[in-house]
């Protein structure tokens, strides 16, 4: 063997393998070692695995009444308390971190008010989220009207709060709030029988509110008085006027003979219409179980409903909506807000109630802020305000107060997470409401819908805030009457500052 040989060439290297795909991270759970660590003694394999924290978005909905809001509060029944101790209960936040959400990197996305319900809420944080079962343990450890749908696996910045790009949100009203006959203002239906808190019921809510022996109602032997021949006389403040309410009679005792004459006479001719009147209407709403019988006539048809999408069109756009919420100044930039879209083209039918479904949507919204908005609209259609008052009241140097609807109707239906999903599509699952629209779409009829109908047959939380629609209890409704504002917003008068 020759000793100058070469050596022989080393083995060819192996080929560099291909890089393995990104694996996309799903919401199901499962026990790999990806999902769960074990004891790294293998004697210990009887010994329970360890589970690691994992940054999820949790989709659930609620209906609002009875809690005091979205928001955790001290001393207060909010969801995001009751959501936090379920999340407790059910293994997903340790001990040491119970009451402490900033522990497990807790956001919402929306901040919602008092009796005000979501369909598709968002929070973010990191949870235990194994062994599998997750969804329903939570939803065993809250009540019906908190409903858990599902999670999303995301990413370890993401922030329910910070990546929601916009919220949609929803409000019932009943058709019959655009109509200025219906449910009167207070100061049309007010009439006194020697005190000023005894007041005549609107014929359309004649069972709510205090009784007025006499007056809009079933009548018995008590209601009416008896004269020395033993006939059925009705008191003045049972004479009903033209607008169909009964007249004020400041103090009975102060009416003169001649008068009281003239009204036995007007009674006489009229009493059986009006108590035929009265009756029908107690059987037909005495308990808002059923319909009226003789409807209005009023209905939102295509000239309604293109006036009020005119009027909501003018919160489209980027205002100062310092008007619209409590203790936010003008020049707090925060006061500023962007809407995207306000319309109201579809009316639903509720356990016999026909609603306008007033969707708006925008980037973030302030306190009473669209309850304020629909209260002002609502005013507008009722012919009790200009609709030059809302671009007014958009004005940063104008301070007025305006109308609030009741919080009953209001629910948060959808937030969006557009940027996200298009920047992490490729190794995230999507954050959105798709994989729950059934379960969410169940739980807004079974739970939400049902709630605003029938507090509104029982209690008429609209028809009674509608009374209270007028100039009296609002006298801002008249700032451009009093003001000398012309349409464009403008100042014909003197100077025009701020009257709150």
């Amino acid at each position: 063997m020759d000793s100058t040989s070469s050596p022989p060439p080393p083995p060819p290297l192996p080929l560099p393998e291909e890089p393995q795909p990104k694996k996309l991270k799903m919401s199901s759970t499962t026990s790999t070692s990806d999902d769960e660590t074990t004891a790294t003694n293998p004697n210990l394999s009887d010994r329970k695995p360890r589970y690691k924290r994992r940054k999820i978005a949790i989709f659930f909905a609620y209906c609002g009444v009875g809690y005091q809001g979205m928001q955790k509060n001290p001393g207060a029944k909010t969801i995001e308390a009751d959501l936090e101790e379920a999340l407790y209960q059910s293994g997903a936040v340790p001990e040491p971190d119970r009451g402490n959400p900033k522990r497990f990197d807790w956001a919402r996305s929306a901040r919602t008010d008092k009796g005000v319900s979501a369909v598709g809420q968002v929070v973010s944080g990191r949870f235990y989220i194994d062994p599998p079962g997750f969804i329903d343990r939570l939803n065993s450890n809250l009540p019906n009207q908190i409903r858990i749908f599902g999670f999303k696996r995301v990413t370890n910045s993401f922030n329910a709060k910070k990546f929601c790009d916009r919220r949609r949100y929803v409000y019932l009203i009943p058709v019959f709030a655009f109509d200025p006959n219906s449910h009167p203002d207070r100061e049309s239906v007010l009439a006194s029988l020697g005190s000023e808190n005894e007041l005549v019921k609107c014929l359309e809510c004649s069972e709510r509110g205090r009784k007025v022996v006499g007056v809009m109602g079933r009548r018995n032997s008590e209601s009416k008085t008896v004269d020395v021949d033993g006939n059925n006389v009705v008191s003045p403040s049972e004479v009903e006027t033209e607008s169909g309410f009964a007249s004020n009679f400041a103090n009975s005792n102060s009416v003169s003979e001649s008068k009281v004459s003239e009204v036995e006479v007007l009674v006489e001719a009229r009493v059986s219409s009006v108590e035929e009147k009265a009756d029908q209407i107690l059987v037909e709403c005495s308990n808002g179980d059923a319909k009226p019988a003789k409807e209005s006539g009023f209905c939102y048809g295509e000239k309604e409903k293109e006036r009020f999408n005119r009027i909501l069109s003018h919160y489209v756009g980027t205002h100062n909506f310092h008007n619209f919420t409590t203790r936010t100044k003008a020049e707090d930039p925060s006061a500023i807000r962007y809407i995207i879209s306000f319309d109201a083209k579809t009316v639903v039918t509720v356990e016999g109630i026909d609603f306008v479904k007033c969707e708006i949507v925008g980037q973030s919204f302030m306190l009473h802020q669209i309850r304020k908005m629909i209260g002002l609209a609502v005013a507008v259609m009722r012919n009790c305000a200009p609709e030059s008052l809302i671009d007014i009241a958009l004005q940063k140097d104008v301070n007025i107060n305006v109308p609030t609807a009741p919080e009953v109707g209001l629910y948060l239906d959808e937030c969006f997470f557009t940027s996200y999903n298009q920047k992490w599509k490729d190794t995230h699952e999507e954050v959105s409401m798709k994989d729950y629209a059934e379960e969410a779409e169940d739980f807004k009829m079974k739970q939400i819908y049902s709630h605003i109908a029938s507090t509104e047959q029982k209690e008429g939380a609209v028809a009674v805030w509608l009374h209270s629609l007028n100039h009296r209890n609002y006298t801002d409704l008249n700032f451009v009457e009093a003001n000398g504002v012309s349409i464009n917003g403008e100042a014909e008068s003197a100077q025009v500052d701020s009257i709150a």
